[in-house]
């Protein structure tokens, strides 16, 4: 029976291997997570992937499988005395005969590296198996020790139809809504699983507002329309955390789209970025620094485009700095590309922090005293104004970087 005081996405969670939609990667049969769960031989792992995709429901299939006992704590509301109290018994032959327990960490970025050097010692001695749970990246996050230790498997979004499938098990369930009388059609419920954009949670929570707000009607069932569902999500939820990776994925697409000069591509990731509430002046900055990184002399304007873009999204703001952006961002992608700038000064300055690059030569150092001349100080310099076509030939470098090249003309620079 299904006990109403749950929400539908916990009443949801899968309980056995066969009852989990999605990850085939990494689940589907022969692979190596489902072998060692099946087994039970788990060693430690860390799952980190979107909101939704199901590392909070495996570690509970887990939970369901394992003969070891299992320990479930959040890292925003537990500590170092809750792992050590998760290890006294463990080691309790009372308690715990088999002398090793896993526990389940979710958000385990939340942890300070005192809380997870806590519990290195005993993943490493394998009294605990760790199944750490974060939406970060674990490798920006996560000890490296723990890490090292640790098997890592990224989970992806779940797909439309994985959700589809979550959805119709939901209607037919009579621990989900099968003991509403319901009529939703199966468009609709693809609509729905489209909406949540590879949440699960987001689709089940969308579902169960729907049903529970929308009277019987006169035939004796609840009729769920399009028109329910769209006022019981509303937006199509972004697969965008401006704080988080995905942050880091689409604003180096982003850039990337810009150098590769595909303007549908760079619209679209603005788009995502924007959508997501990104800071319009730090997309702003993104297109400078490719203006200049990128496009460089194949088409100086690009910078001044860019820099004017930026100076006009910070005096307007949102929502029409949106247009500015685009503006630029497409100008940009659309600009013929040299990063021979760039090169250069790359190159420049490796030499300087590298090299023995030599002193400035006599002829080109300054001398505001008449008297320095006599010490060498400018003697020589050929002003080149002097000559036709305002070009003389000297030297500029050191003498011991004569001859070095740094700016490297390419075929689409006509300066």
């Amino acid at each position: 029976m299904m006990n109403s005081n749950e929400p539908l996405a916990f009443r949801m969670r899968p309980r056995t291997l066969e009852e989990y939609v999605g990850q085939e990667h990494v689940l589907g049969k022969g692979k190596i997570l489902y072998r060692t769960i099946k087994a039970d031989r788990l060693s430690s792992i860390i799952l980190f992937g979107p909101p939704g995709c199901g590392k909070t429901s495996l570690a509970r299939v887990i939970s369901e499988t394992t003969k070891y006992k299992f320990y479930k704590i959040n890292a925003v509301t537990s500590g170092v005395a809750d792992i050590k109290r998760v290890v006294e018994e463990t080691k309790n032959f009372m308690i715990n005969p088999a002398g090793k327990s896993i526990l389940f960490i979710d958000e385990i970025h939340r942890f300070n590296k005192l809380q997870q050097d806590a519990l290195l010692p005993y993943v490493e001695n394998g009294t605990v198996i760790l199944i750490g749970a974060t939406t970060e990246n674990p490798y920006f996050e996560v000890n490296k020790a723990l890490i090292s230790r640790s098997m890592v498997i990224k989970l992806e979004p779940l797909t439309t139809e994985n959700i589809f499938t979550i959805l119709k098990n939901a209607i037919t369930r009579k621990d989900g809504l099968g003991e509403y009388n319901l009529k939703i059609e199966d468009e609709t419920l693809k609509k729905l699983a489209i909406i949540a954009n590879g949440d699960v949670r987001t689709a089940l929570n969308g579902l169960e507002v729907a049903v529970l707000t929308t009277n019987m009607d006169a035939d004796g069932y609840i009729h769920i329309t399009d028109e329910i569902i769209k006022n019981s999500v509303q937006d199509r939820k972004a697969i965008f955390d401006k704080n988080g990776e995905s942050h880091y994925d689409n604003i180096s697409a982003f850039i990337k789209s810009m150098r590769g000069s595909d303007p549908d591509a760079v619209v679209f990731y603005l788009a995502r970025a924007l959508n997501g509430g990104e800071d319009p002046m730090f997309l702003a900055r993104r297109i400078v620094i490719c203006a200049s990184e990128d496009v460089g002399l194949a088409n100086p304007q690009a910078l001044v485009v860019a820099n004017s873009a930026m100076q006009a999204v910070h005096m307007v703001g949102m929502p029409e700095a949106r247009i500015i952006l685009s503006e630029a961002a497409i100008y940009v992608a659309l600009s013929k590309k040299s990063n021979a700038s760039y090169l250069a000064i790359n190159k420049a300055l490796e030499d300087v922090k590298n090299k023995e690059t030599g002193e400035v030569p006599m002829h080109l150092r300054n001398a505001p005293i008449e008297d320095m001349k006599d010490l060498g100080y400018s003697n020589g310099y050929l002003y080149p104004h002097d000559f036709p076509g305002h070009y003389v030939e000297q030297q500029y470098l050191p003498d011991e970087m004569v001859g070095t090249k740094y700016y490297i003309k390419d075929e689409n620079i006509n300066l």
